[in-house]
């Protein structure tokens, strides 16, 4: 015979001065199709690296850093103008395109390909997925000169 099982699950966790709440893990009610009830319960723990050596936190730091030395806020503010004008003339230039006829059916072709392509080579394989992270690290220490 086969079952159906419905579950109802939890809201999510409540963060209150900085400690996690954890609503209690009543048993959580489980409707199956033929007109029983049963109970479920479960509990799911995070394990894995800390978060301390991810890319986006050294980044945070790195920009503190230069942020903290007088002399190179005025560069850090110049490269913050530059990158909105960069978006702001970049959409632009993508309106632009757009209105043109057929351009934007080609381009969005070559960008599926694209996106094809780059999930085969760097996402769908571990060792190409740690390939991928060094060159986004070396790319990044080579734009903040470290």
């Amino acid at each position: 015979m086969a079952y159906s099982v419905l579950a109802s699950l939890p809201p999510p966790l409540l963060v209150h001065r900085k400690e996690a709440l954890v609503r209690a893990l009543n048993r959580f009610p489980v409707c199956i199709s033929r007109g029983r009830q049963s109970s479920l319960a479960f509990v799911a723990k995070a394990t894995g690296e800390s978060s301390e050596s991810s890319t986006s936190l050294s980044i945070v730091k790195s920009v503190q850093n230069v942020w903290s030395d007088p002399e190179d806020r005025f560069g850090l503010v110049g490269l913050g103008f530059a990158v909105i004008v960069a978006l702001w003339a970049s959409t632009n230039l993508i309106t632009i395109i757009d209105k043109l006829p057929l351009i934007p059916g080609v381009f969005e072709f070559i960008g599926i390909l694209y996106s094809w392509w780059f999930i085969y080579r760097y996402l769908l394989f571990k060792p190409n997925r740690e390939e991928l992270l060094q060159i986004i690290e070396s790319s990044v220490s080579a734009v903040l000169g470290q």
